[in-house]
């Protein structure tokens, strides 16, 4: 089974940090030319300088919460990248947590702006060149709250439920040209995202963060909570060339999560 990505390029969105940023590492150590995507100039050229040297690494400046300013910046790396993309990684950071009907309604439009208009841009602005090299790979990191809403997550689960369903749309435009189109459902796994609504959490019901992780632990079936590193293999996977009959697919990583705290 072939896991090399050597000659490949792809870029990796909300890079800098947690399961991007370990995507990021793990597919230029394959040989992956990246170009990282994330709004903080400072945690880019950071990152940046971890990835090997092997490769013309580069960087996109830009916010997600700002659509037009990433289908701008996008636009001019790629004119200057001047070659096809073979990879697409979208990642973005989740809305915050509560209770969903307390939500204000514009809770819902960032979200959306955020997590479905900004992967459908990155993927309008790579897709032409996948065709015409008649091979792509489109990978959207959503949550294993598709399947298994995450309470206290309500404007979350909504919108993430809508990006599965766009991606699996794609995946059946997008087919007929050899561009398959992937979500990886990732589950409880010890970020800076998780660390944030852990704390959140522990505010509103009283619990310690300690024993929240605890919890969200043995709510799977390996008792503990994932680390970056095992969803990003996963991910790597789906942007290899062994990944060519997988199509459409929710790939969850989750440990084998069970419960719906």
């Amino acid at each position: 089974m072939d896991k090399s990505l050597n000659g490949k390029t792809a870029i990796v969105c909300g890079s800098t940090d947690g399961i991007g940023k370990s995507t990021a590492i793990l597919m230029a150590n394959r040989g992956c030319q990246i170009i990282l995507v994330a709004r903080d100039q400072d945690k880019l050229d950071i990152t940046l300088s971890e990835l090997n040297e092997d490769n013309n690494h580069s960087y996109v400046r830009a916010n997600f919460d700002k659509p037009d300013e990433l289908k701008e910046n996008i636009s001019i790396a790629l004119k200057s990248l001047n070659k096809p993309v073979d990879i697409l990684v979208n990642n973005s950071g989740g809305p915050h947590g509560g209770p969903l009907i307390e939500a204000n309604e514009d809770e819902f439009r960032i979200a959306f702006e955020r997590l479905l208009i900004c992967n459908h841009i990155l993927a309008k602005a790579v897709v032409p060149g996948m065709k015409e090299m008649k091979c792509g790979r489109i990978i959207n990191i959503i949550s294993t709250s598709i399947r298994q809403v995450i309470a206290g997550l309500g404007v979350s689960n909504t919108i993430r439920g809508s990006v599965a369903q766009w991606g699996k749309s794609l995946a059946l435009e997008l087919g007929e040209f050899g561009i398959t189109v992937n979500n990886v459902l990732p589950g409880y796994t010890s970020t800076s995202r998780l660390k944030e609504l852990a704390k959140n959490k522990s505010k509103s019901t009283g619990i310690s963060e300690e024993d929240l992780y605890k919890l969200w632990g043995n709510n799977t079936s390996l008792k503990r909570l994932g680390v970056p590193e095992e969803i990003a293999e996963g991910i790597a996977f789906l942007a290899s060339d062994a990944s060519s009959y997988i199509n459409g697919h929710n790939l969850s990583i989750d440990g084998g999560r069970f419960g719906g705290a």
